[in-house]
């Protein structure tokens, strides 16, 4: 590895520390060594661990829990506005956008979700559809669930572009839908349950036009609000 002469220590050693974190498989969750094992796995103080820490956690690669440890991020390294939603002023075309960008993306998505899913994947897709019927049928707010829904199918799909894309547009389309002002519970119910079965079943064709039907059907429901 070829460092600047500009880089920092610190820099350096986040450098080192994320290329350890690869090499070692570590995902989302995992607990990373303590400070005192990376000061000697590292080879430098622990005033520049730290500092390192602190680098990787501003990108979002790493969260530091107090009185716990380090452990890796679930947001995979991605930035909480990637693409530069909040600096755009026209909301309503925002989210019109982002919706259009999902029925681009997530007809596709579902039918590599059909064909790649391993078992665990799917059945982590069941479990989470499974809670977001609860809270449909409770009449309470599921969407941050919805999210995790189509987040999962992205996960399915093995793209692992799409595995982080997907979780900022749904998290895009669900903080700026604000004007549409009752919420659809029978037909999500119903147009999960479908995707997933199609996911479920291997039917990629059938997850494709799901999801498109779905989508399209979302679209042109916040279009006449």
């Amino acid at each position: 590895m070829k460092y600047t002469e500009k880089q920092t220590l610190a820099e350096k050693t986040a450098q080192n520390l994320l290329e350890m974190i690869q090499e070692k498989g570590y995902g989302a969750g995992d607990k990373l060594p303590t400070e005192a094992e990376l000061v000697e796995t590292l080879g430098v103080g622990r005033n520049t661990v730290r500092e390192a820490l602190r680098i990787l956690m501003s990108r979002n690669i790493v969260t530091i829990r107090q009185g716990s440890g380090t452990f890796i991020s679930d947001k995979n390294g991605v930035a909480d506005d990637p693409l530069g939603f909040f600096m755009m002023d026209d909301r309503r075309q925002l989210t019109e956008d982002l919706l259009q960008a999902r029925l681009i993306l997530e007809p596709a998505l579902a039918a590599l979700a059909a064909q790649n899913g391993s078992e665990e994947e799917i059945k982590e897709l069941e479990y989470i559809l499974k809670e977001l019927e609860g809270l449909i049928r409770d009449k309470k707010d599921y969407s941050e669930k919805d999210s995790q829904f189509h987040a999962q199918i992205a996960t399915c799909s093995h793209n692992r572009v799409m595995t982080n894309l997907i979780p900022v547009i749904t998290e895009g389309v669900r903080v700026f839908a604000d004007s549409v002002e009752e919420t659809e519970y029978e037909q999500t119910l119903l147009s999960h349950r479908r995707i997933f079965e199609a996911i479920r079943d291997g039917r990629g064709e059938d997850a494709r036009q799901e999801m498109y039907f779905h989508l399209m059907y979302n679209h042109n429901r916040y279009r006449k609000e």
